[in-house]
């Protein structure tokens, strides 16, 4: 890939900054039409004209002091946001303390554990809120954050963001497990999945694609590595490249090992492109549910042309977009939250 380019990033100082310390309303979970809500360009133009810049400039900002890993998690904060209850922001509300296990929110979830880059929403949203109080969501701060952090390292959007969300007012950890993918998902399980979220196989394998940034703890493809059929000497899953299973058993030493992450896509760990998909076609797909998109001929067939890396860039654009419709929240639903982290009034 050419030499990247690296945007300046523009001063927020001379805005006031708080840090904080710290589907869909009418239809059933799991049930988001891709479709739903009347999201658009510069939503906020004319009621705060300053609200994309901002977010861009703090993400850039955080992005490039942590280069290698914060595009990642903004990123897969965005999609484990829209995959339970739509993209409206839940992801990011904290259990209310004595509420009881039932009443966890979704953070809490034990899909969610990993998830990072709270932090920087709430930067961006208490600068907003000193700007221009109570009309920028956090549902759409999460969706800029995403795009702006992963196009960091290409000084240009890779894709555009239509805006107009607003924030749930529901955030339960049990609908994050029902409703999130897992890391050992098959092919058919997958496809379900995502098409309850108004996505299809399409989607599923180029959204697998984000997958060339970020890491896997052990615990979450172990079963792959060590007597994976059963056998007393250690057995790995045969869909996986011998060599690269060696490794990956000789970096997490146990199934159970939770506090070791190896890269997702090795040899192109930091960079977004389409090296996961070279990667997957060589048996070098770090997950089951990587793994499954082999399992399916039409998912094969888009694996195969999704190698090159113009296609992917262009494919993505078009698949987080509509990913970035499901189950919104617009008009009068839900509320646009002072704080991401509770629903007004609480």
């Amino acid at each position: 890939m050419a030499a990247m380019v690296r945007r300046r990033p523009a001063p927020v100082t001379t805005m006031p900054v708080v840090l904080v310390v710290v589907v869909f309303v009418g239809v059933v979970v799991g049930g988001a039409s891709a479709s739903a809500g009347p999201l658009k360009a510069h939503y906020y133009r004319h009621v705060c004209p300053a609200a994309e810049a901002v977010v861009r400039d703090i993400v850039t900002a955080r992005v490039a002091a942590d280069p290698a890993a914060l595009p990642a998690k903004l990123l897969r904060l965005f999609f484990h946001d829209c995959f339970v209850r739509g993209c409206d922001a839940s992801v990011l509300i904290d259990t209310v303390a004595g509420s009881g296990a039932a009443a966890a929110a979704e953070k809490d979830a034990a899909p969610n554990g990993s998830l990072g880059g709270y932090d920087v929403i709430d930067t961006a949203k208490a600068v907003l809120e000193a700007v221009c109080p109570g009309v920028v969501s956090c549902a759409d701060i999460v969706a800029l954050a995403a795009r702006d952090a992963v196009s960091y390292q290409f000084g240009r959007d890779l894709w555009d963001v239509q805006l107009g969300r607003r924030d749930g007012v529901v955030s339960l950890a049990s609908e994050a497990l029902a409703n999130l993918p897992a890391p050992s998902d098959n092919f058919t399980t997958l496809e379900s999945n995502f098409a309850g979220k108004g996505l299809d196989v399409k989607d599923l394998v180029i959204l697998s694609g984000a997958h060339t940034i970020g890491v896997g703890h052990c615990n979450l493809f172990g079963a792959r590595l060590f007597n994976f059929t059963g056998a007393a000497a250690p057995s790995a899953d045969p869909s996986l490249n011998a060599a690269y299973a060696a490794q990956l058993r000789a970096a997490c030493g146990s199934p159970s090992n939770n506090a070791t992450a190896v890269p997702m896509d090795p040899g192109s760990p930091a960079r977004f492109d389409a090296h996961y998909f070279v990667n997957l076609k060589l048996g070098r797909g770090l997950f089951a549910s990587d793994a499954a998109l082999l399992a399916d001929r039409r998912a094969a067939a888009l694996v195969h042309g999704l190698t090159d890396q113009d296609y992917f860039l262009r494919e993505f654009k078009n698949a987080v977009r509509k990913m970035g419709r499901v189950g919104v929240l617009t008009g009068d639903q839900g509320e646009i939250r002072k704080n991401c982290r509770a629903i007004n009034g609480k």
